[in-house]
């Protein structure tokens, strides 16, 4: 029989073990993200350059190729750029531990073998790392709001209910995928095709409302479908 009181108590360990592991969680998340550009020209300004060249080509393919629409009569304006750069970085902030789980523990053998380390403290840098990511495309999203002059409603200061529930989704996302990624490894090729999948079977690209009634439920079950 489930235990409310056991599963407050594994909570409250978790971040009693972030607390306490803080220095190491902060320093192994600034090696992950500088050590993923180093030796590139641009370095760490690749983070801010992505998410804007992914917003210009998803923009062009979806507003003026296949000429989507979000909402009735809306056209590919500001506010559309916008609502669609949303989905995208969301989904890059899924994507990114999604992709990178599988080979958390493969390719950190060392970890494993020769030293006591704690290998939850894996998923926390990957999902660190990679909220990193996200609100530096944030910043370039409220950047392109102010600049466009659509403005930021004030609805936007509940954005921390939202972001905090699902990091802790994708953290254990991630502590299921990398777990898994040790015994089976064709998990890493899985991840990537169940990342795109779940990009376009969630309201990044179109709102909700132009999916059938009867798939809607079905589309909730995809954790990006709520944020």
């Amino acid at each position: 029989m489930h235990n409310p009181g056991q599963s407050s108590r594994s909570l409250l360990a978790a971040f009693v073990f972030v607390w306490r592991s803080r220095y190491l969680l902060f320093g192994m998340v600034r090696r992950e993200v500088s050590g993923r550009y180093r030796g590139s020209w641009l370095g760490l300004l690749w983070s801010l350059l992505t998410p804007i060249l992914l917003l210009a080509i998803y923009t062009f393919i979806f507003g003026f190729v296949f000429k989507v629409r979000w909402g009735e009569g809306r056209n590919v304006d500001g506010e559309f750029a916008a609502v669609l750069f949303c989905g995208i970085i969301l989904h890059g902030f899924l994507s990114e531990v999604l992709t990178r789980s599988p080979l958390l523990i493969i390719g950190n053998v060392n970890f494993v073998i020769k030293v006591v380390f704690p290998l939850e403290a894996l998923s926390w840098v990957t999902v660190g790392a990679s909220l990193f990511h996200f609100l530096l495309a944030l910043v370039v999203l409220v950047a392109f709001l102010l600049l466009s002059g659509s403005g930021i409603a004030l609805t936007a200061l509940a954005l921390p209910l939202l972001l905090v529930p699902f990091a802790f989704i994708l953290l254990g996302i991630s502590w299921f995928v990398d777990a898994l990624g040790v015994y089976v490894r064709d998990t890493t090729h899985v991840a990537g095709i169940v990342a795109t999948a779940l990009m376009f079977l969630s309201p990044v690209f179109y709102p909700l409302s132009v999916v059938p009634e009867a798939y809607q439920d079905l589309y909730f079950l995809n954790p990006l479908s709520y944020v």
